[in-house]
């Protein structure tokens, strides 16, 4: 048997009465796991097993690699999306979507888990702005597991990057070309030296800052674009809930 704080971030039928649902915990990562009678009206787990929901759960874990069994389900927190903006309904599926693909099974971080719990709550919060929110996941997600691409030389020349003019994401060399170096055979996306600054301060994760930070719609379009382009190389295609985000 097995202890976590866990969120819901995918679902699956397994059978008449059961689920397998996708779990991203504080102490043992992303992992999977069999609910029993998880769809019956009176079931073992009193409806905790809500998408997006945060968790206490017992489960008992399998060697061979094989899904767990979950046992015990306590709702902690049911994610509550804005009745008036579709976009924090939508922008909590894309936070369970990136969960699910850039994660390992088992390779647990605190500081991923705190951050989902973070972007969960704001995208809650109707004083809070989706965008801002979901950017600023995005980023630290992709710092915290190894992807973020570094912004502060310059890839061809190797020059440390002087914040004015414009630059471009060179996505498959997992950097940044310069005003002088960059031409057409080096393909990149278009990116202002305040959003490389902003991106900058964010990567460093500094907490402080992004709280206090207000980006503009631009800077939020050039930070996604950046951050799509990342999660995109990764994963070889654009994420599936990502249609259903405007910015």
């Amino acid at each position: 048997m097995e202890k976590a704080d866990a969120i819901i971030i995918r679902q699956a039928d397994f059978s008449e009465s059961s689920r397998v649902v996708t779990l991203f915990s504080r102490e043992f990562g992303k992992f999977g796991c069999l609910a029993k009678g998880a769809k019956r009206l009176k079931g073992p787990f009193d409806a905790a097993l809500d998408l997006l929901s945060t968790c206490r759960i017992v489960f008992i874990r399998k060697s061979s690699g094989a899904l767990g069994i979950l046992t015990q389900a306590t709702l902690v927190r049911r994610f509550a999306p804005v009745p008036t903006n579709i976009h924090s309904l939508y922008g909590g599926y894309y936070v369970a979507d990136l969960l699910c693909k850039l994660t390992e099974d088992f390779d647990p971080d605190a500081r991923i888990f705190d951050a989902a719990e973070r972007v969960l709550s704001e995208l809650s919060d109707p004083e809070a702005d989706p965008p801002t929110a979901i950017v600023q996941f995005e980023i630290t997600l992709l710092r915290l597991t190894g992807h973020f691409p570094d912004l502060t030389t310059c890839n061809v020349c190797g020059e440390p990057v002087q914040l004015t003019g414009k630059f471009a994401h060179w996505v498959s060399q997992g950097g940044v070309l310069c005003v002088t170096c960059r031409r057409p055979e080096f393909e990149g996306k278009s990116i202002s030296a305040g959003s490389l600054a902003i991106l900058q301060k964010l990567a460093d994760g500094e907490s402080s800052f992004a709280a206090r930070v207000r980006l503009s719609r631009e800077q939020i379009a050039e930070c996604h674009q950046l951050s799509v382009s990342v999660i995109t190389s990764v994963l070889g295609r654009k994420p599936g809930t990502l249609q259903y985000l405007k910015f």
